[in-house]
C-alpha cells in the first residue's frame, strides 16, 4: 500500500484522511494543500480533514480557540464521505481501551450495538450491527481490511476475532449506507473500515506481550518491523487459548499479518499476506419452556446443551499491487487479492445431526484512480474505479464426518461494479458531494442430493439457480461551516444488498422433511436521508444527527421452517449524539447517547419493532495520565435498553433480552521499553445476555426460548516488553 501526496511527501494519514480544507480564499482562488494520502487504506473522500468526523476516543491535542470547524487544528481523525457520520478509533484509543475485544470497542460508538452467541471468549464470533439490524446485522454492516471487503458470501460475516488488536492502525466507522457507492452491496447499516499497520516511516523495532486472565486465559502478541530506505516489512502474530466461560466453549485462536511494501515519491508495490486458525467448542443455548419446570438459564446458567458441537475455522488473505502519480494530483491505484475460508462444523442433538464442510474462495480486481486537484478555483477530491469480485462456495452437508454426504451445494457469484465520487469546495464554507455505483451481479447455485446417503428424514435436491441482476447506488452530501464554531451537514443515499448463499439454501434441521429450497430471493433495498450538527468550542466538541431509512425486501430467517423470506417494508429512524472533552492534557472524557427504533412498515407485523435492536444505547469514558505514561487509567460505561428476542416478530413480549450496563477498566502504564496493564471487564458482576431467540407455537405467548449466558467479572494482566 502506497503512501503519497500531490507534493510528493510520504506519510500514513490515510485515503480516508482525505484533504484539509486549508481556509482557501474565493476571491484569489488559491490551491488546496493536500496532507499525506496512504491511497490503499480506504475509498472514504472529503474535501477537507474532518469532513463528518468526530474526535477520537483517547483525545488528541485540543484545538486553540477560535478554530474554524473543519479546519487542519481542529482534532482531526481521518476524512469520510461528505455528509455521513464519520468516527476514528485510533491506535492509542485500541492499545488504551479497558474492552477486552476488538467488537467490545466498536460497540462503545454510537448507532453499534453487539450479540454474542458463544460466551463472547477472545471476541469470536461475536456480531456487529450498525443502526439497528438485529440478527442479520452482520449482513448489513459492511467490514473492509485496509479499503477492501471482508464480508464473504456466507452469512456470519467477518469474525473480528480474527485479527490481533496489535496489528490495527486504526479503525473508521461510516455509519449510514452512502458507502455502499464505494464498496458495493452490503453496506446498508454502515461500514467499518480496519486499517493494519506496517513499517512505513517507522523505526526497526519489535514487541513481545503476554496476558494471563480469567478462565486459564492466555495471550500472546509478537511483532516485528524494519525499514530501510524504501523497503520496509512487518509482521503481527496473535494467539489465545482459553476455557471459557461456558462448558464446551474451550478456544484456540491464532492470527498473523504480514506486510511488504516498496516506496518511492512516485510509485510503490505492495503485498500484504494474512492468516487464522481457529478452534471452538459450542455451548449451544440455555433453554426454557415456560409452564414446564424446565430453566435451564436459572439453575445452570453455564451449561451446555450440546457438549459435543463444535467449529473450526481456517483463513488466509493475500493482497498486492501497485501504485503510482500519473500527473501533479493523478493516482492509479491497482490493487487484488484472494480470500479463502474453510470451515468445519459438527452439530449434535437429539432430534438431528450434522456434518458441515464449506469451502469459500473470493479473488477479485480493483483498479482506481484518484484525483486531488484544483479546478477553475475549486479544490476538488475525485475517485472512480472498477469492482471485479468473483465468489467460488462448495458446502458439504452430510450426517457425520466422513459420510457420504446428503447435500452437495456448489455456487459462485461474479460482479462487476463501476463508480464514482466527486467532492468540491464549492465555496470556502461548503462542501458538496455526489456519487454513483453500477454493479451487475451474477448468481449460480446447485445442489447434488443423495437419497441413498446415510441420513435421517431431509428435504429433497433444491434449486438450481442461475441468475443475473443489475443494481445501482448513488449519494448526495454537504457540509456548511458558520464561523469558527458551529456546521451543518446532511445527506440522501441508496444502497442494496444481494442476497448471500446461505440465506438462499436456509437451515433447516435434517429432522424435518422440509420443502427444497428455490434458492430465490429478491435483493434487499433502501434509501437513506440524514442530517445533523456539529459544535466545536476549544476542547469540546459535540455531533447530533437525525437519520431514517426506509427499507424494501429485507432478509429475514423463519425458525421453523429454517428458509429465508423477504419481509414486508421496514424503516430504521434514530437520533445519534456524541460528544468529547480535553478537560485538561492529562484527562479526556467521551460519551455518546442513541435512540433508534427498527419498526415494520407493512404486512401482519406492520407497527411492531424489529426483534434483537434496544431503543436506546448509551456510551461513557474517561482517559487519565494519572502520572503521564508511567501510570493510566481507562473506564467505559456501556448500556443497552431491553430488545426483543430474536424471532418475536410479533412482539410478545412474555420473556425479553434484559436491558443492560457494564463497566470495564483499565489500569497500565510504561517504564522505558517495559509495559503493563491490568484490565477487569463488568466490574459490577453483572449476570446478563444480549442474545435471546424465542418461538411462539400458538401466537399468544412465547413456547420455547434459548438464551445465551455471558460472563460475569473477568480479569486479563498483561506485560510486555518493546525495542
Amino acid at each position: 500500500m502506497g503512501v503519497f501526496s500531490t507534493t510528493g511527501r510520504s506519510g500514513a494519514a490515510g485515503l480516508a484522511v482525505l484533504l484539509s480544507s486549508a481556509a482557501w480564499d474565493a476571491a484569489s482562488a488559491q490551491s488546496v494543500t493536500l496532507p499525506e494520502i496512504n491511497v490503499t487504506d480506504t475509498r472514504l473522500t472529503g474535501v477537507r480533514r474532518g469532513a463528518g468526523t468526530t474526535p477520537g476516543e483517547a483525545g488528541p491535542a485540543p484545538a486553540a480557540p477560535g478554530d474554524r470547524i473543519g479546519t487542519a487544528n481542529v482534532p482531526d481523525n481521518g476524512g469520510g464521505i461528505t455528509g455521513a457520520s464519520t468516527t476514528v478509533i485510533t491506535r492509542e484509543n485500541l492499545a488504551r481501551a479497558p474492552d477486552a475485544t476488538v467488537a467490545d470497542i466498536l460497540s462503545r460508538e454510537t448507532g453499534v450495538q453487539i450479540s454474542n452467541l458463544y460466551g463472547a471468549v477472545g471476541g469470536a464470533a461475536t456480531t456487529v450491527d450498525v443502526r439497528g439490524f438485529g440478527i442479520t446485522g452482520p449482513s448489513n454492516t459492511l467490514v473492509l481490511i485496509n479499503g477492501r471487503r471482508l464480508n464473504d458470501w456466507d452469512l456470519p460475516g467477518f469474525d473480528l476475532s480474527s485479527l490481533g488488536k496489535d496489528s490495527i492502525e486504526r479503525i473508521e466507522v461510516t455509519r449510514g449506507n452512502s458507502g455502499s457507492v464505494l464498496y458495493g452491496d452490503g453496506a446498508v447499516g454502515g461500514v467499518i473500515n480496519i486499517v493494519t499497520r506496517n513499517g512505513v516511516g517507522q523505526p526497526s523495532g519489535a514487541r513481545l506481550e503476554a496476558g494471563y486472565g480469567t478462565f486459564a486465559t492466555r495471550e500472546g502478541n509478537a511483532s516485528a518491523n524494519v525499514s530501510s530506505g524504501p523497503f520496509s516489512a512487518s509482521i503481527y502474530a496473535n494467539g489465545l487459548d482459553s476455557t471459557a466461560y461456558r462448558w464446551n466453549n474451550a478456544i484456540e485462536q491464532r492470527n498473523a499479518v504480514g506486510d511488504l511494501r516498496y516506496t518511492t515519491d512516485t510509485w510503490s508495490v505492495f503485498l500484504n499476506i494474512g492468516t487464522d486458525d481457529q478452534s471452538m467448542r459450542l455451548p449451544g443455548p440455555r433453554n426454557i419452556i415456560p409452564g414446564s419446570g424446565i430453566d435451564q438459564y436459572d439453575t445452570d446458567r453455564r451449561g451446555t446443551s450440546t457438549p459435543l458441537d463444535y467449529g473450526n475455522k481456517q483463513g488466509q488473505r493475500y493482497t498486492g499491487g501497485f501504485t503510482a502519480m500519473l500527473a501533479p494530483g493523478v493516482e492509479l491505484i491497482v490493487d487484488g487479492g484472494i480470500r479463502k475460508k474453510a470451515q468445519q462444523a459438527g452439530y449434535f442433538s437429539d432430534f438431528s445431526q450434522q456434518y458441515v464442510d464449506t469451502d469459500l474462495t473470493t479473488s477479485s480486481l480493483t483498479p482506481r484512480f484518484n484525483i486531488n486537484q484544483t479546478w477553475w478555483g475549486i479544490p476538488v477530491k475525485a475517485i472512480a474505479g472498477v469492482d471485479l469480485y468473483r465468489t467460488d462456495y462448495a458446502s458439504d452437508r452430510s450426517l457425520y464426518f466422513g459420510y457420504t454426504p446428503i447435500h452437495q451445494y456448489d455456487g459462485r457469484q461474479k460482479s462487476l461494479a463501476g463508480y464514482g465520487m466527486m467532492t468540491f469546495g464549492v465555496l470556502p464554507t461548503t462542501d458538496l458531494s455526489i456519487g454513483g455505483r453500477v454493479q451487475r451481479t451474477q448468481t449460480q447455485l446447485t445442489d447434488i442430493y443423495d437419497p441413498f446417503a446415510p441420513q435421517n428424514m431431509t428435504f429433497p435436491e433444491g434449486g438450481p439457480l442461475d441468475e443475473a441482476q443489475n443494481n445501482r447506488s448513488w449519494h448526495l452530501g454537504f457540509e456548511h461551516r458558520f464561523g469558527s464554531h458551529f456546521a451543518i451537514f446532511g445527506r440522501a443515499a441508496t444502497s442494496f444488498r444481494v442476497p448471500n448463499v446461505d440465506e438462499r439454501i436456509g437451515t433447516g434441521p435434517f429432522a424435518f422433511p422440509l420443502p427444497p429450497p428455490s434458492f430465490r430471493l429478491r435483493t434487499q433495498t433502501s434509501d437513506d436521508i440524514e442530517g445533523g450538527v456539529k459544535f466545536q468550542f476549544g476542547p469540546f466538541f459535540l455531533q447530533s444527527s437525525v437519520y431514517r431509512m426506509n427499507l424494501e425486501n429485507e432478509l429475514h430467517l423463519n425458525p421453523i421452517t429454517g428458509a429465508n423470506t423477504n419481509f414486508d417494508p421496514t424503516r430504521r429512524t434514530g437520533v445519534e449524539t456524541l460528544a468529547s472533552w480535553n478537560v485538561t492534557d492529562w484527562l479526556r472524557l467521551k460519551g455518546n447517547l442513541t435512540r433508534q427504533e427498527a419498526i415494520y412498515r407493512e404486512g401482519p407485523f406492520q407497527g411492531k419493532f424489529v426483534p434483537v435492536v434496544s431503543k436506546w444505547t448509551a456510551n461513557a469514558g474517561l482517559s487519565m495520565d494519572l502520572w503521564q505514561k508511567y501510570l493510566t487509567f481507562d473506564a467505559v460505561m456501556r448500556y443497552a435498553s431491553d430488545r426483543f428476542l430474536d424471532s418475536d416478530e410479533a412482539n410478545l413480549g412474555t420473556m425479553m433480552i434484559p436491558s443492560h450496563a457494564v463497566v470495564d477498566i483499565r489500569l497500565g502504564g510504561a517504564v522505558e521499553s517495559f509495559f503493563w496493564s491490568v484490565a477487569i471487564q463488568n466490574l459490577f458482576d453483572r449476570k446478563y445476555f444480549d442474545y435471546g431467540n424465542g418461538v411462539s407455537f400458538t401466537g399468544a405467548t412465547l413456547d420455547f426460548i434459548s438464551l445465551y449466558p455471558l460472563p460475569g467479572r473477568t480479569f486479563m494482566a498483561k506485560a510486555g516488553v518493546k525495542w
